[in-house]
């Protein structure tokens, strides 16, 4: 029995885990903090439950997919309640839109907020359903080894979707200011502007309007516990509070890991932990990657978050708020071509007791508030306070309520913490932005070229950034790793 160590316990690390488990590989996973999940932990305090990263449950037939591989399903772990409204919208007129989760209740919305823009949407949605079928089922389950991956006979048809981006695709259909930005925001999820992602992204635009925002009451942790569980059926070990000092190489060769300065051999060695600090435990010469290259990535935001419990319930909002109330273009340049504080930034409020009793006190709110940052960004407590009053202002602007009169818990997490956390490079949230230089082939690979049995996962590398892909790149990197070694063991009898 060959045996894998795994350095992290985020999504893409547990799916590469559960798959190696299965296929017969002896698997130890060694998570750097007390508690499992990575990214998606999970906060209790005093009787409020914070999932502490992901919010959005999008594409659910990829986690169907998953535990369908051995098997399962996520009703066998968790129940899934869809959301509706998907979510709500402040413009900076304070005028709102509900996204609603019926169609056709959206193509309605869209008809009365602009003439003629429902049969523009049936248009734009179709396309997006069938780039939708060609990215799940052609593209993203791919090893990102080779450009010709992406050529089959769908994306030579669809070739000018990758050269055109989602912003064009966008306002060529849609003349209104709040259609546009509607549309436009679900890119944000692959951590790069809307004229920077490739038109044939808008399989995201399906994903939200059409597959639904759905969420699994007890909050998004409970993937994780159905994940662990899952794993340790299958045998895998788990290791908490374990820090990986660095990876044990002779020849050139991953042998295991030194963690908490005890060594632990291995035959193969699969990080999900951030690909930067991974490669920081090799020496220099076994490096793929340079520093001058990660500088020169583009990287997906930061976020300085809020995690907020309230001594009531609230009004006037929804489980997912978007507040578009400022200028976009000036927000995402400030985070990406400028690198500074945003001057008057968008931001995120999720409030999921709204949804799910369970994760606060009764007659409470649970909450927290998202604000994408540039990475790298001076990190301070002034300047945490000074957003936060900053987003409450806007609230309370909107809402006609001061919500900071109702707090009885706060606790900010920003670019210092990622870093602390999840030795994340430059406190990124969200890894490297699916851009048209960045996407499949062109991102850091899975496998590294300089050290055997070394293999990496998650956002970093292939498919990106987002919960759904880490549990494809966690597959990928897995299936690579076993068609190695069933390759590298048949080698080994033929000799």
């Amino acid at each position: 029995m060959k045996r894998v160590q795994i350095i992290g316990s985020g999504f893409s690390s547990l799916s590469s885990a559960c798959y190696l488990a299965q296929a017969g590989f002896e698997v130890d996973v060694f998570e750097k903090n007390a508690d499992l999940g990575g990214r998606a932990r999970q906060m209790s305090v005093e009787g409020f439950k914070f999932d502490m990263g992901p919010s959005w449950y999008w594409m659910p037939d990829v986690f169907e997919k998953f535990f369908a591989d051995f098997d399962k399903q996520p009703s066998d772990y968790y129940q899934l309640e869809r959301i509706s409204p998907s979510y709500k919208v402040y413009f900076g007129d304070k005028e709102t839109i509900e996204v609603p989760s019926s169609l056709e209740e959206l193509y309605t919305l869209f008809e009365k907020e602009e003439k003629g823009s429902a049969d523009q949407l049936k248009i734009f949605l179709d396309k997006a359903r069938y780039h939708y079928d060609v990215a799940i089922n052609t593209i993203v389950y791919k090893p990102g080894k080779s450009p010709f991956e992406l050529v089959t006979l769908d994306t030579v048809k669809n070739a000018y979707q990758f050269v055109t981006n989602i912003r064009a695709e966008v306002r060529k259909r849609f003349k209104s200011d709040k259609l546009r930005q509607i549309l436009e925001f679900p890119v944000l999820f692959l951590g790069a502007k809307p004229q920077d992602t490739p038109a044939f992204y808008s399989f995201m635009n399906y994903a939200d309007l059409v597959l639904g925002t759905w969420y699994p009451i007890g909050g998004m942790y409970k993937i994780v516990e159905a994940m662990v569980k899952l794993a340790k059926e299958l045998g895998v070990q788990f290791h908490t509070n374990a820090k990986v000092n660095s990876i044990s190489t002779e020849n050139a060769e991953a042998h295991g890991l030194f963690v908490n300065d005890k060594f632990h051999s291995s035959d193969v060695v699969l990080s999900g932990a951030d690909y930067h600090h991974t490669e920081s435990l090799l020496p220099i010469k076994e490096r793929r990657y340079s520093d001058a290259y990660w500088n020169s990535r583009t990287f997906a935001p930061s976020s300085l978050l809020f995690y907020l419990g309230f001594n009531k319930k609230i009004k006037g909002l929804e489980h997912h708020n978007l507040f578009f109330d400022a200028d976009f273009d000036k927000h995402a340049e400030e985070i990406y071509d400028k690198t500074v504080w945003p001057t008057n930034p968008l931001f995120y409020a999720n409030f999921p007791s709204m949804t799910d009793h369970t994760i606060a006190p009764e007659g409470t709110e649970t909450g927290f508030l998202l604000l994408p940052l540039a990475p790298g960004l001076e990190d301070s407590e002034l300047m945490r306070e000074k957003y936060f009053d900053l987003m409450m202002d806007r609230i309370k602007d909107h809402t006609g309520e001061d919500l900071r009169t109702s707090i009885v818990y706060k606790k900010s997490f920003c670019v210092n913490d990622f870093k602390e956390d999840y030795n994340s490079y430059k406190g990124n949230a969200y890894g490297m932005a699916n851009t048209l230089k960045q996407t499949a082939f062109l991102r850091p690979g899975i496998k590294s070229s300089k050290v055997k049995s070394l293999y990496f996962t998650g956002q970093l590398t292939v498919p990106g950034p987002g919960v759904p892909p880490a549990l494809i790149s966690g597959k990928i990197a897995a299936e690579q790793i076993i068609k190695d070694q069933i390759r590298k063991h048949s080698y080994a009898i033929s000799i």
